[in-house]
C-alpha cells in the first residue's frame, strides 16, 4: 500500500481492527505496520509538552522529560480572559509537539472548580463554564491549527482527587448540563478537538468510560463530535462494556485485544460498532501524517520563551494596591523575602510536571536587570516548622525599605495531582513572618504563589499590595518584574471567586462526599452563581482584578434582535495617563423563574487594550442559549418569556450599567392533565381560557361557582386539578371533568 494510500477499516482483519482500540504501549497508538498505520506518539499536556525521556519504551517518569517551554497553567493563563492570547499558546505547543513527534497532546482540562480545595485546580480554567470554555478553546484552535491533536479532558465531573478512581458524582441532569458540560460543548461544536478523553470517576454510579449516554447518546449524537474517545490511563475497566459505549481508545494497554476479538465473534460487539471505533483510530492517524511527516523541525526556543512570558504577564491579577504602593519606583529601596523569589513554584505537580527550557526566577530577572535588592529567604518550601533564624533575618533584611516584596504561597507539597487540600490557608511560618515583618516595616507588597486560590482575609490587613501570580511557567520571573515596576500594567481578573472562608462555599456540606460517592447537592449554583445570589461576602468576586489605570465603562445599550435574542454595546475608556487593558463583561440576569436560577451568569467577555485617553465600543450579541436554562421537564434548553436583565461591568460584583429585554420565551408547554394545578392550567395559553370559562360559567349558574376569597385562590393555586373535591366536594368533581372536557376539545 502506497504512503499516499490510507487504509480503511474494510482493508483490516478483526484482530487489527481490536488492536487498534488500545494503545501500544503507555505512550503510543498501536500501529498496524503491515496495513501503513503508524503508532504515534500521544503524551501529557495540558500547559506545554511533557513527553518522558524513557517514553520509547512506555515507561513513566513524571519528572525526567524533554525540555519544553513551560506556560502558565490554566491556574493562571484563565485570569488573562484573552483567548487570543491562549491561541497564540496553543500554536506554540504544537510546534513542540512536531519536533517531538508528539501527534496529540493531551489538554485542555475544562473540569469545573467545583471547590477551591480540588488537588487539580491548577490545571483547570474556572469555576465558570463560559469562561472555560471560550478561554480553553484556543488551546484547541491553536494546537490544531498545525496539524497536531488535543485531547479536551477529563469528560466529565472530574472534579476532585479524592477516591477519583472510582467516585460516583451524582449530579442532576440541570448541573450537567449548565455547569459541568457546556465548556465541553462550546469546544466540541466549535472547534472539534480530534480526541476527547474520559474521567476516571462514575456519574450516577455509571463509570464514564462505560457510560453509553455520556460517550455516544450526548458528546456524538447530540452535539456532533467527530473524533475519538480515550480514556483517561487506567479509566478502562471493561473493554467491551467501554466499546459498545463508545471508548475508541483504552490507555495504557491492558494487552486484552482477544476479548474485543472473542466479543465480535459472540455478538457482544455488533460489527458495525467495531468499525465505527476503529475507523475512528484511522481518521485520527490520518489527520496527523503530514505534522509527523516533517523532519529536521527545531522550534524557536526564543519566541516560545516570549509568549510565556506574555502569558504571564496576563495571567496576573492585581487584588489589593492601598496607597499606590504598586509599581515600586526604580529608585525604590527594595527588600525582597520568601523562597519564592528565588526558588519559583512555577508549576503544578502530577502528569503535567514539565521540564522548562529555561527557568528564569524573579531574583535572577533582576540581577540581570541590574536591580539591586536586599533578600532573605525567610522560610523553607516545604510543610516543617518555622526557622527563627531566618525569620529574625527576613524581620532585620526589612528595616529601612522603601518597600518590602514579600513572596508567599503554597510549596508543591500542598497541591497536586492526586490528593486534594484540606485548608485554604497558606503555611502557618509564612503568616506569621508576614506579621514579624509587618511590625517592622508597613509597607509590604505581598506576592502569591499558588493553583488554586488561598485565603486572604486573615492575614490582608499586614499587606498594602496583594498580587496574585498563581503559578506562572517558566518565564515568570522577568513577568513579575515588568508587573511589579510597571514596565506594564496588571490585566488579569479572577476566574474564580475568593471566599472569605472554605466553610463558605456551598459544596462543603457534601465534599469530598461519603462510601464511594459525592452528591452535588448545590445544583447549578457553583461560585459566584452562589455567593452572588444569596448576598454572601466574598473577599475578592468573580472578574475582579485591579489595574494601574482606571476606566470607566458607559453607554450600555441593549437591544433585541429576535424571538430570543439580543445585542449588547457598551463603551470602555481609559480616563488614566497610563496604558492598559480592561476586561468587558456581560452577565444576563433572569426576572421571574419557574426554577430557581441563579442572579446572573456570564455570558460574554472582551479584553480591551487602551493607551492612556483612549476609548472603544464592544459589542456582543446573546443568542438564544445566554437566557436558557436546562429543563428537567421538557429535557431540553428553555427560554421563559419575560424580561431579562443585561449587566455590562468589570467584575461580577462591580456592574457599570444595565439594559432589560423583553423576550417572547420559546413556547414550550407541557399538554395538561387532572395532575397539573389549576394555577398551571392558569398560566398556560390555553388553560387560561379554560380557567376562564370556569368563571364565567360559575357566574351564569352552569357550574358551582369559584371561591372568591384570598386564602381559598391560595388553596387552588397549587392543587392539582383532581383534587379540587377536596375544597369543593361534589362541585369540585364537576369543575375537574368540565376542565378536562374543554382541553380534550383544543388538544385535538
Amino acid at each position: 500500500m502506497s504512503e499516499s494510500t490510507y487504509p480503511e477499516v474494510n482493508d483490516l482483519t478483526l484482530e487489527e481492527k481490536a488492536s487498534l482500540t488500545s494503545g501500544g504501549d503507555a505512550w503510543h497508538l498501536q500501529g498496524v505496520e503491515s496495513k501503513g498505520i503508524p503508532g504515534y506518539m500521544i503524551t501529557d499536556g495540558p500547559h506545554g509538552l511533557r513527553k518522558s525521556l524513557a517514553s520509547s519504551t512506555g515507561e513513566t517518569d513524571l519528572n525526567d522529560s524533554v525540555p519544553a517551554t513551560c506556560f502558565p497553567p490554566a491556574a493562571g493563563l484563565s485570569s488573562s480572559w484573552n483567548p487570543e492570547l491562549i491561541h497564540q499558546v496553543g500554536e506554540a505547543m504544537a510546534e513542540e509537539c512536531i519536533q517531538e513527534k508528539v501527534a496529540v497532546i493531551l489538554g485542555p482540562g475544562v473540569n469545573i472548580k467545583r471547590n477551591p480545595l480540588g488537588g487539580r485546580c491548577f490545571e483547570y480554567w474556572s469555576e465558570d463554564p463560559y469562561l472555560a470554555g471560550h478561554e480553553a478553546i484556543g488551546i484547541v484552535s491553536g494546537v490544531q491549527s498545525k496539524g497536531v491533536g488535543t485531547s479536551l479532558k477529563h469528560f466529565a465531573a472530574n472534579n476532585q482527587e479524592t477516591d477519583r478512581l472510582r467516585v460516583s458524582a451524582n449530579i442532576s441532569q440541570r448541573a450537567l448540563r449548565e455547569i459541568y458540560f457546556p465548556a465541553f460543548e462550546h469546544i466540541v461544536k466549535e472547534a472539534q478537538p480530534w480526541t476527547i478523553m474520559c474521567s476516571y470517576n462514575r456519574i450516577n454510579g455509571v463509570h464514564s468510560a462505560q457510560n453509553h449516554w455520556l460517550l455516544t447518546d450526548v458528546l456524538r449524537d447530540e452535539w456532533g463530535f467527530e473524533g475519538i474517545v480515550m480514556s483517561d490511563w487506567g479509566a478502562d475497566h471493561d473493554r467491551v462494556a467501554s466499546l459498545n459505549a463508545g471508548l475508541n481508545l483504552e490507555m495504557p494497554p491492558s494487552y486484552t485485544d482477544d476479548q474485543i476479538v472473542y466479543a465480535a465473534r459472540d455478538g457482544r460487539i455488533q460489527p458495525e460498532q467495531l468499525d465505527r471505533m476503529a475507523q475512528g483510530m484511522i481518521d485520527l492517524v490520518d489527520k496527523t501524517r503530514a505534522a509527523m511527516s516533517v523532519e529536521g523541525y527545531r522550534f524557536d526556543v526564543d519566541a516560545h520563551d516570549e509568549v510565556a512570558h506574555q502569558a504571564a504577564v496576563e495571567s496576573m491579577v492585581l487584588l489589593k494596591n492601598d496607597d499606590a504602593i504598586l509599581p515600586v519606583s526604580s529608585d525604590a529601596k527594595v527588600a525582597v523575602i520568601g523562597e519564592f523569589a528565588r526558588t519559583p513554584r512555577y508549576q503544578g505537580g502530577g502528569s503535567s510536571h514539565i521540564t522548562p527550557t529555561r527557568m528564569t526566577g524573579f531574583l535572577d530577572t533582576l540581577t540581570a536587570r541590574g536591580v539591586d535588592v536586599r533578600f532573605a529567604p525567610g522560610f523553607t518550601l516545604d510543610l516543617e516548622p518555622a526557622d527563627a533564624a531566618m525569620a529574625a533575618e527576613a524581620v532585620e533584611t526589612a528595616k529601612g525599605a522603601d518597600v518590602v516584596l514579600m513572596f508567599l504561597g503554597l510549596p508543591e507539597a500542598a497541591e497536586s495531582e492526586g490528593f486534594d487540600r484540606e485548608t485554604l490557608d497558606i503555611p502557618a511560618k509564612q503568616i506569621e513572618l508576614l506579621e514579624a515583618v509587618a511590625a517592622e516595616n508597613r509597607n509590604i507588597v505581598v506576592v502569591l504563589s499558588n493553583g488554586s486560590v488561598v485565603s486572604v482575609a486573615p492575614w490582608a490587613a499586614n499587606a498594602k499590595g496583594i498580587l496574585e501570580s498563581w503559578l506562572l511557567g517558566q518565564a515568570g520571573g522577568p513577568a513579575l518584574a515588568d508587573v511589579i515596576f510597571g514596565h506594564v500594567s496588571p490585566s488579569g481578573k479572577l476566574a474564580q471567586t475568593v471566599p472569605m472562608d472554605i466553610n463558605d462555599d456551598p459544596s462543603m456540606i457534601n465534599w469530598p462526599g461519603e462510601e464511594g460517592h459525592v452528591d452535588y447537592g448545590e445544583g447549578v449554583f457553583v461560585g459566584y452563581r452562589y455567593y452572588d445570589t444569596y448576598g454572601k461576602a466574598v473577599d475578592y468576586p468573580f472578574g475582579y482584578g485591579l489595574s494601574y489605570a482606571t476606566f470607566e465603562v458607559s453607554d450600555v445599550k441593549v437591544a433585541r434582535t429576535g424571538d430570543n435574542t439580543a445585542s449588547v454595546s457598551a463603551v470602555v475608556k481609559n480616563v488614566s495617563d497610563v496604558d492598559a487593558a480592561e476586561t468587558v463583561q456581560v452577565y444576563v440576569a433572569p426576572g421571574k423563574a419557574s426554577v430557581a436560577r441563579p442572579v446572573h451568569e456570564l455570558k460574554g467577555f472582551r479584553k480591551v487594550f487602551l493607551k492612556a485617553g483612549e476609548s472603544a465600543e464592544v459589542s456582543f450579541d446573546l443568542d438564544e442559549r445566554a437566557f436558557a436554562y436546562w429543563s428537567e421537564k421538557f429535557n431540553g434548553w428553555h427560554v421563559e418569556s419575560g424580561a431579562y436583565t443585561v449587566e455590562v461591568g468589570t467584575s461580577s460584583r462591580d456592574i457599570a450599567g444595565t439594559g432589560v429585554v423583553e423576550l417572547d420565551g420559546d413556547g414550550k408547554s407541557e399538554p395538561l392533565t387532572e395532575w397539573s394545578t389549576f394555577g398551571e392550567w392558569s398560566e398556560d395559553p390555553t388553560g387560561s381560557k379554560i380557567v376562564a370559562s370556569v368563571y364565567a360559567e360559575g357566574e351564569a349558574g352552569n357550574l358551582p361557582k369559584m371561591p372568591d376569597n384570598d386564602m381559598m385562590r391560595m388553596f387552588l393555586k397549587s392543587m392539582p386539578i383532581n383534587s379540587m373535591p377536596m375544597l369543593m366536594s361534589e362541585g369540585g368533581k364537576k369543575i375537574t371533568a368540565f376542565m378536562l372536557d374543554e382541553y380534550a376539545k383544543v388538544a385535538k
